[in-house]
């Protein structure tokens, strides 16, 4: 098996049936294969008998999306991986072929990051009109709606974390790659539509379901990965007090929330602890980061 393509959906049955439609099309069965995890949703089960070539996995009760991946990765036979998002779709012309090119011109290249055009849009044609050119370049992340990781990369770390629940857990990953001494690279001549309404996200404001679940992951991924993570886990308290808990009050109960999660939880978070070397954290922050 060449290619396995790899989706965890939740509640979203009408976006992942258009992504399996758009997949179908790219796909060549004897050497690709694509992958669903239902993360607890009653309704997405319905529609699995109309897509009999994709391998399910259905969980009654919802486990979130990183520990999601990680089951579902293990499942995947290709010699490479690539994620994508229930609700995003491959968009630039020669996909697959682009994406194997870009894997056997450096064997030194552990992830590739795709690029993402965010809205909804009449056509292909119209979202392909909103993506940029420019150069690729070495980073220090991807993006979790669009990438491809080699299997023999992925199987060599500890694979998407099951100590993070949502929003977190592609820094984890590619943190683990760039310590193995493999590379991240953007190449933004792999497209995806990831079909977000993004003026309906202006409208609904501020998300605090969002910041709780970052600002607890983020203290998680210090003190898990940093050698010496204290100095850092205060100073990103300190930044998301000033920044948001003094300024709106659900945010300060949030903040709070996650100090007393952080605290009640710390020993279960430190059997996970298994820090990169110094010199990851240094390379990670020389590399030029994503622009979201």
């Amino acid at each position: 098996m060449q290619i396995s393509f790899l989706i965890v959906t939740k509640n979203r049955p009408e976006d992942l049936v258009l992504t399996l439609k758009k997949l179908k099309f790219l796909m060549d069965f004897s050497i690709h294969e694509v992958l669903v995890f239902i993360d607890g949703c009653s309704k997405t089960e319905t529609i699995t008998n109309d897509f009999d070539w994709v391998n399910w996995t259905v969980s009654k009760k919802s486990i979130s999306a990183s520990p999601a991946r990680h089951i579902l990765y293990k499942k995947a036979q290709g010699d490479l991986f690539v994620g994508l998002d229930d609700d995003a779709h491959p968009l630039s012309q020669n996909f697959i072929s682009t994406i194997q090119a870009r894997f056997s011109t450096n064997k030194n290249i552990g992830i590739i990051a795709f690029q993402e055009v965010r809205g909804v849009f009449i056509s292909d044609e119209e979202a392909l009109q909103q993506s940029k050119s420019i150069e690729s370049y070495y980073t220090n992340d991807f993006i979790g709606c669009g990438f491809a990781i080699k299997k023999e990369v992925y199987t060599a770390t500890n694979g998407f974390p099951v100590w993070i629940d949502i929003y977190g857990e592609e820094p984890a990953l590619a943190l683990e790659v760039l310590d193995l001494g493999y590379q991240i690279i953007y190449d933004p001549r792999i497209i995806v539509n990831h079909r977000i309404d993004i003026e309906k996200r202006k409208l609904q404001g501020r998300n605090y379901f969002r910041f709780e679940r970052q600002l607890n992951n983020a203290i998680r991924y210090y003190l898990v990965y940093y050698p010496k993570p204290i100095k850092k886990v205060l100073k990103t308290l300190l930044h998301n007090f000033k920044k948001y808990a003094l300024t709106d009050i659900r945010y300060f109960k949030s903040f709070i929330t996650v100090v007393f999660k952080v605290i009640i939880n710390l020993f279960k978070i430190l059997k996970f602890r298994q820090p990169v070397k110094q010199e990851t954290i240094e390379k990670k922050q020389r590399l030029k980061g994503l622009n979201y």
